[in-house]
């Protein structure tokens, strides 16, 4: 990977490039640095495609707060086992962070992280979307 002096300036997220800006700023990268992020691209892809994955990190994306996952579970009509495999899952990567309480009965709940909330301004942009076009 590059050193901090040797990265091309890279636009906040909410900059809203033009195709012709991200291809540019993609091609300002060395090859190995591009080749890293394709990757990590291709990875998030994988998991966003997981069913009901884009649902969970959209609840996320519109709470006030920490969700439980009776909360999840009730909102977003998921089978219990595929709801607690997607925060697992979601968990791993980093985007939840998961906080057991001593309680009984037991209390837990999903937060998300910095990384899961640069992830939101997608979610405002795709209901926008819809906000303007059916599929």
């Amino acid at each position: 990977m590059n050193g901090p002096s040797d990265q091309p300036d890279v636009p906040d997220l909410s900059a809203g490039l033009s195709r012709e800006e991200a291809i540019a700023l993609r091609e300002s990268f060395d090859p190995e640095e591009q080749e890293r992020i394709s990757h990590t691209v291709a990875e998030l892809l994988d998991l966003l495609g997981k069913t009901h994955t884009m649902a969970v990190l959209s609840a996320f994306a519109f709470a006030e707060g920490p969700l439980r996952f009776s909360d999840l579970e009730t909102e977003l009509d998921v089978a219990p086992n595929t709801l607690s495999t997607r925060l697992q899952d979601l968990t791993d990567a980093g985007l939840l962070n998961r906080e057991a309480y001593d309680e009984v009965p037991p209390r837990v709940e999903y937060t998300p992280t910095e990384k899961a909330e640069s992830l939101f301004p997608v979610f405002a942009h795709l209901h926008h979307w819809a906000i303007e076009y059916d599929l």
